[in-house]
């Protein structure tokens, strides 16, 4: 199994990540060149190869309307987007739905943690140094090497903070920043010696919405190694280190959290499992059982990775009447899954494939198939049975 790995004991930023990436890219200046033309008004990415503490890699600059962004992250001027306006700029460009949705997704993670730790809603959160146009450029390029690359599994150490406080537009905050403790909610972290902000939300974020599972690098044979370096200079080497090889289809370490219910209603439960799942579950599912003195009830149960265990156990309490959780760890033996676009003569269709232990299965995503038979005026199973093949 092809699996990229960010070792994150320096933190991570925005453009750490795509310095890294662009290491391992087996055409990084034709990248880059895909990248400035794609019209991200003024903007111009920049790659150097650089020695930091003896060791050569890469560091990224970004230039908007001429001008870079200064290395305590300052510009001389700001421009404070909210959520719509930072998805109207992706929305805009031309790049793969897939790259599209991951960088939207990424940037509503974002706006999520400013919202909680500012207490605003999520459109009137103001996207201060994030919605600067080298933000959005960092975000955006990350996720196309992504695609580009295609691992089929991406793994992260902990990831290391710093210390010290962080200067932003509400003045001088406790490292980690508001929205980087929120975003790594769950993941494994670490303070180290330095008194500055080593992870910022961008990289929080990226790391978020990639990372499978956060841990010790996993049995690999290396093929590529990379740096990405960061502006600042520290005792340590201030780089993101990535590394991309084969590893076997190893079983994943998962646990299965349960219990028995029978004083609830169907509207109850659904929430709850609306809420897990929005937390981090990889499932949730529901069991009819008979319970003592004949009640009927349910067991609803879910399966989730070791770091949202605590955060999951802490909602079963909060949003089911259960006086108990079980906690069983398993084993997951699984296929790798990716998604791609394919042209049928509805329109395009996002197409879900899975892979591994001799086995390639694809299936057409259920939201695309719905939009396109309201779009033609079909029934759904009209839709299906007249794209068998087509894709």
């Amino acid at each position: 199994m092809k699996t990229l790995y960010f070792d994150c004991s320096m933190g991570a930023a925005g453009d750490m990540l795509t310095a890294a990436l662009l290491e391992i890219h087996p055409d990084p200046a034709g990248f880059l060149r895909r990248f400035n033309a794609l019209g991200l008004p003024g903007v111009e990415t920049r790659c150097e190869r650089v020695r930091q503490n003896g060791l050569l890699g890469s560091r990224v600059f970004v230039r908007v309307s001429g001008e870079e962004e200064a290395p305590d992250g300052g510009h001389q001027a700001h421009r404070h987007r909210r959520l719509p306006e930072v998805e109207a700029i992706l929305n805009a460009l031309p790049v793969s739905e897939r790259a599209r949705a991951d960088a939207l997704a990424v940037y509503r993670l974002i706006a999520a943690a400013e919202s909680e730790a500012h207490g605003e809603p999520v459109e009137l959160i103001h996207f201060h140094e994030l919605g600067e146009l080298d933000a959005i450029a960092d975000v955006l390029a990350v996720c196309l090497l992504l695609e580009e690359l295609a691992p089929e599994r991406v793994l992260a150490s902990p990831v290391e903070l710093g210390g010290g406080f962080v200067r932003c537009a509400h003045g001088e905050l406790p490292v980690p920043a508001p929205a980087t403790a929120l975003l790594l909610r769950g993941v494994p972290v670490t303070a180290g010696a330095e008194q500055s902000e080593l992870c910022t939300p961008t990289g929080a974020a990226l790391l978020r919405h990639f990372a499978a599972s956060f841990g010790p690098l996993p049995a690999l044979r290396p093929e590529k190694l990379g740096y990405g370096f960061g502006k600042k200079e520290f005792r340590r080497l201030n780089a993101v280190r990535v590394l991309w090889g084969e590893t076997e289809n190893e079983a994943e370490r998962l646990y299965e959290l349960r219990c028995n219910l029978d004083d609830m209603s169907g509207e109850e439960l659904a929430f709850a499992q609306e809420r897990l799942l929005g937390a981090g579950a990889l499932d949730v599912w529901t069991q009819a059982i008979g319970m003592k003195k004949g009640r009927p009830g349910v067991l609803l149960a879910l399966l989730c990775r070791e770091e949202q265990k605590d955060t999951l156990l802490r909602l079963l309490f909060a949003h089911t009447t259960t006086l108990g959780v079980r906690v069983l760890p398993c084993e997951r033996y699984a296929l790798s899954r990716s998604l791609e676009e394919r042209e049928t003569p509805f329109g395009p269709v996002r197409v879900k494939i899975s892979e591994g232990f001799g086995v390639r299965r694809e299936k057409a995503e259920y939201d695309d198939l719905a939009r396109l038979a309201r779009e033609n005026g079909l029934a759904l199973r009209d839709v299906t049975g007249r794209m068998n093949g087509a894709y």
